[in-house]
């Protein structure tokens, strides 16, 4: 019983690091957000248009993409919470972990793609 103990606390901690980490990225795109409309107020042109209107749909889609991420981070923390500790270890909660820990470390990557893109972006027109 100490084992699962152990393991949820665990699993709880990896959840909430997720979920700040989340939160961060998305004031982060808030931050982007108004970074865009500066360079938009500056009229450069379409050469400064296109890849501003291509981020902000970016922006959309992420924002979109960490909404749902913590939903699920909610779920997985109700499931916890909720969770039967006469339940295996190796059971449900941990397939769970592994899927939405997938997802993390892909959001991830495709985030810092993105802020990478931006950050060149916002380099040449700031």
């Amino acid at each position: 019983m100490q084992a699962k103990v152990s393991y949820l606390s665990d699993l709880k901690f990896n959840l909430e690091t997720w979920k700040r980490e989340l939160r961060f990225h998305f004031n982060e795109m808030d931050t982007f957000e108004e970074k865009l409309e500066e360079i938009a107020s500056r009229e450069f042109g379409k050469q400064a248009t296109v890849p501003l209107e291509n981020f902000q749909n970016k922006i959309m889609i992420e924002k979109n993409a960490i909404s749902k991420l913590m939903h699920r981070i909610r779920n997985k923390m109700t499931n916890i919470n909720n969770a039967n500790f006469n339940e295996s270890i190796d059971g449900r909660l941990q397939n769970e972990q592994h899927t939405l820990k997938d997802d993390m470390r892909t959001y991830i990557k495709m985030h810092y793609d993105l802020k990478e893109d931006m950050m060149n972006y916002f380099r040449e027109w700031l």
